[in-house]
């Protein structure tokens, strides 16, 4: 994590074409923080980071999954019985399944969807 000048280390797992969050990080910005933004569409996910991230935010695998402008349904994921671990091998396949934008600070990691769920992070 990036160190700002008033000592808070942020990070946020950033989709650059959605306006979440896009807004989530200018909010970021705005109060003078510069996070480490991580681009996981580029550089994807590994299992041990998808399960530490949830753990660490206190969602599930079904939770954090990505339903709208995904291939979730069409790769039979919203189907009952679809396993926890079934959905974490298709994030890690598929990192736009993964619902965005997370953001991690001091503070705690969350899903910052609403962008009011930021406010208790920064």
């Amino acid at each position: 994590m990036s160190s700002n000048a008033d000592g808070v280390r942020v990070v946020m797992y950033h989709h650059p074409g959605c306006g979440t969050s896009k807004e989530v990080l200018a909010m970021i910005r705005a109060k003078g923080i510069e996070p480490t933004v991580i681009e996981y569409l580029e550089t994807g996910w590994t299992r041990p980071q998808l399960l530490g991230l949830f753990a660490a935010a206190g969602l599930s695998a079904h939770q954090a999954l990505r339903v709208k402008n995904s291939p979730a349904e069409a790769l039979g994921l919203l189907e009952p019985g679809i396993t926890e671990d079934e959905l974490i091998d298709a994030m890690v396949k598929e990192p736009i399944l993964v619902n965005r934008p997370f953001v991690c600070t001091p503070k705690g990691v969350r899903l910052t969807r609403p962008v009011a769920v930021l406010s208790d992070l920064l």
